[in-house]
């Protein structure tokens, strides 16, 4: 059978349509410019309200950077919050602070660690104590004076009084010169004081009896007492560094109030000074040293 040419192939065309929505990648674009715009926006809020000040401490922060949050290792010029000086880098109406700020947990530790350094002063106080006690009773420097040593716990340390007795004093009369057997128990002393880390306070005391030298009182008399005791423990090996105070009181602070001119008010107190006390001490030399030194133009 012959095959008919004439006839037109046919031609099948396959439509494939697509669904009726564009997807949602569009959203998650729009919404990362959104983002970006209100942060442009905001930023551009930030700069509008900081000074010219703060602008150049932002710039120094980012200049120089520390490696704590908020604080620049260079100082700026400008000093206050928000000038690179301070936790705070910017600080403006109706904002939060964002310095740092303690936990109750935090305080809480920095509260134990002070307990725990005070438990640890009063404990090396005590040992101290001991063993001076332990050598009234053996030393052969300390033994014949162990009445006029008179040795306790005060709210200030560890105090050392060396008194004076009826016939027996620990200086020349009127004088700060040392007797013998006083110079070699304030030795003994300074070898044992420096076994602990504590700053000492030196005090000087006399009795109520005037001095026949009219240039020369009490006062005079104790300071010098004192800062005689002062040498004698440093020469007997004490570091010179742990004294903190050297002062005389005349007859101002009697051991004895009720005989102001009893033997025992001429003594030397010595005081191993507690945490407490040393930094109350040195916080006092501060102030005085800021009331003398002349302020800079």
């Amino acid at each position: 059978m012959a095959i008919d040419t004439n006839k037109q192939p046919i031609i099948i065309k396959k439509v494939f349509k697509s669904g009726g929505h564009h997807g949602g990648a569009w959203k998650i674009a729009f919404a990362d410019f959104a983002t970006a715009m209100m942060a442009f926006f905001m930023l551009l809020w930030l700069m509008g309200s900081t000074t010219k000040e703060q602008k150049a401490a932002i710039s120094e922060y980012f200049n120089n950077p520390s490696a704590f949050e908020g604080v620049s290792t260079s100082p700026s010029q400008a000093q206050g919050e928000g000038t690179g000086s301070t936790p705070s880098i910017i600080a403006f109406e109706g904002a939060v602070d964002m310095a740092p700020e303690s936990s109750p947990s935090e305080i809480m530790d920095q509260q134990r660690i002070e307990e725990m350094a005070a438990a640890q002063d009063q404990e090396r106080l005590e040992s101290l104590k001991e063993l001076l006690e332990e050598a009234l009773e053996q030393s052969e420097t300390l033994i014949p004076y162990k009445e006029q040593l008179l040795i306790d716990i005060v709210s200030e340390g560890l105090r050392i009084q060396i008194v004076d007795k009826e016939n027996r004093s620990m200086f020349d009369s009127g004088s700060a010169q040392l007797k013998s057997y006083t110079d070699d128990i304030l030795k003994e002393l300074g070898t044992m004081i420096n076994q602990v880390p504590n700053r000492i306070s030196i005090t000087g005391h006399t009795d109520a009896r005037p001095l026949a030298r009219g240039d020369f009182s009490n006062w005079e008399l104790s300071t010098e007492r004192a800062n005689t005791a002062r040498r004698a423990l440093v020469a007997g090996g004490m570091q010179a560094e742990k004294v903190g105070r050297v002062v005389g009181f005349a007859d101002t602070v009697p051991f004895d109030q009720a005989a102001p001119n009893s033997p025992i008010n001429r003594r030397i107190s010595i005081i191993v000074m507690n945490q407490k006390t040393d930094e109350a001490i040195h916080q006092e030399t501060t102030t005085i040293k800021e009331l003398v030194e002349p302020t800079s133009p």
